[in-house]
């Protein structure tokens, strides 16, 4: 009897202690709930779209796309997780600097909320295609051409 509450215990400790570092569906990475009140920082732009983080053309195109809605992605939430990592407040941040360029899920996100943007879409309802999962099937190299 002592074995069975002691293992009891010990696996409701162990559910306990990992809680914390659950991922459920509902944890969506941070985003900006309504358009900016003031003006954003800037993203990359021009000539800073060459050099080591840019031998894609899909790059460029990628943060090209993201200039033209950048209101709509300060409203996006970004799913590479850099919220944690870096501190990003939402995919506007990842085309702040470079991260976007090396990080395919910011490109596709980037890339969604610009076609999403051209078709009419709300940036709520370009979030709710985000959080579905739709920019996944975003391809790159063919948003380049």
């Amino acid at each position: 009897m002592k074995r069975i509450l002691g293992c009891l215990t010990l696996g409701l400790v162990t559910m306990a202690a990992s809680a914390q570092w659950s991922n459920p569906a509902n944890d969506i990475p941070a985003y900006h709930s309504a358009a900016p009140t003031k003006e954003l920082p800037k993203l990359l732009s021009g000539d800073q779209l060459t050099g080591v983080y840019f031998t894609h053309a899909y790059q460029v195109t990628a943060y090209k796309m993201a200039a033209k809605v950048p209101n709509v992605i300060y409203q996006q939430p970004c799913y590479c997780r850099c919220d944690r990592e870096l501190g990003h407040k939402s995919l506007h941040s990842c085309f702040e600097g470079t991260h976007g360029a090396v990080c395919s899920t910011c490109m596709r996100e980037g890339v969604y909320a610009y076609q999403q943007t051209r078709l009419g879409r709300t940036p709520a309802q370009i979030r709710a295609g985000i959080e579905r999962g739709e920019w996944q099937y975003v391809d790159l190299e063919s948003a380049a051409l």
